[in-house]
């Protein structure tokens, strides 16, 4: 049974760290190191980390300055030892079965990277009725990502360390769209990745300090640097990638609207606004001609290129309505 580390970068999770570390230490999967990075919290949350170390000699605790949640992830993997490592939120929790399932995918299949392309959240609490195991090339397993046909965050994932290491793939890009450079990166550079579709990770959308309840221009901005690096750093060139990054970097044009619109922005925004409205309209026919999505989706980014700002009101006001459904966990 290999060593699997476990890295969780850590801050003002008091409220939620004990489900998630309780979650950890029972998985079936007992060979695991777990790195809890305290970057920095305010909160309880390194007191609550130390107190798991006492009990349980595979949690390592490191406290740190707080330097953002890519900085901890990095502290976190140059310490690992395990063969295999996985990202995990410091507010969501895990299925018990977890480690073993991802594991199971990577033995199957051999490959450098496993992942699911279903989760469950806190508004989406049933589990799917049919698994199985796909072993998809890293091509695919890239245009997945960045579509994204799959949840685009590290943590649905599991990752070979020496592959990671090899390629150098860290957490290095700004906040907001990190999560998507590395498993997109990481898809590139795996042998092969596997393919589930069981739901073992829980992420939570209903953290008071999570971005995801913030409206906050920059994370737009940032998104919009990491998708265009992807696209300049691209390690599989092809037709299909390369469709997949502009399409992409369309749809970050509407998040960006759609941001500026939710924080009530438009006058200091101005040249923001205008550049994403033409971009919108202008870049549609060839995103609509060139992406692998289905009519629905196609469909849904025709009225966008059409009615922009009419389009960007109604994903807030859906937004809005949806935080209100979350069952808190």
């Amino acid at each position: 049974m290999e060593k699997v580390t476990a890295i969780v970068a850590i801050y003002k999770s008091e409220k939620f760290l004990p489900k998630l570390i309780e979650s950890l230490i029972h998985q079936t999967w007992q060979n695991l190191e777990i790195i809890l990075v305290d970057d920095g919290s305010p909160d309880n949350s390194g007191e609550i980390c130390d107190e798991y170390a006492k009990k349980d000699d595979r949690v390592i605790v490191i406290h740190k300055e707080n330097g953002g949640a890519c900085e901890a992830r990095n502290v976190g993997m140059d310490r690992a030892t395990g063969e295999y490592m996985l990202i995990i939120d410091g507010d969501d929790w895990l299925e018990l079965d977890y480690v073993e399932y991802l594991m199971n995918l990577v033995h199957k299949t051999g490959a450098e990277m496993a992942m699911t392309d279903h989760i469950f959240t806190t508004r989406d609490r049933e589990q799917i009725k049919n698994d199985s195991i796909d072993k998809i090339s890293s091509e695919e397993a890239f245009c997945l990502i960045i579509y994204p046909k799959i949840a685009i965050g590290p943590w649905n994932k599991i990752y070979k360390t020496s592959m990671l290491r090899e390629n150098n793939i860290t957490f290095s890009r700004p906040w907001s769209g990190e999560g998507l450079y590395f498993s997109s990166m990481a898809a590139q550079c795996s042998n092969y990745v596997a393919l589930g579709h069981k739901k073992i990770y829980n992420y939570r959308l209903n953290n008071a300090e999570s971005g995801l309840t913030h409206y906050n221009l920059q994370m737009g901005i940032n998104a919009s640097i990491n998708i265009r690096y992807i696209g300049d750093t691209l390690k599989i060139k092809t037709r299909r990638t390369e469709n997949a990054v502009k399409w992409h970097i369309w749809k970050n044009y509407g998040y960006q609207l759609f941001l500026i619109i939710a924080t009530d922005s438009i006058e200091e925004n101005k040249d923001r606004y205008t550049d994403c409205l033409k971009n919108i309209r202008r870049r549609l026919s060839g995103v609509l001609l060139h992406s692998e999505l289905g009519p629905k989706t196609k469909l849904h980014m025709l009225y966008q290129g059409l009615f922009p700002v009419r389009a960007a009101k109604r994903d807030l006001k859906r937004s809005i309505e949806e935080l209100k459904k979350d069952k808190m966990e």
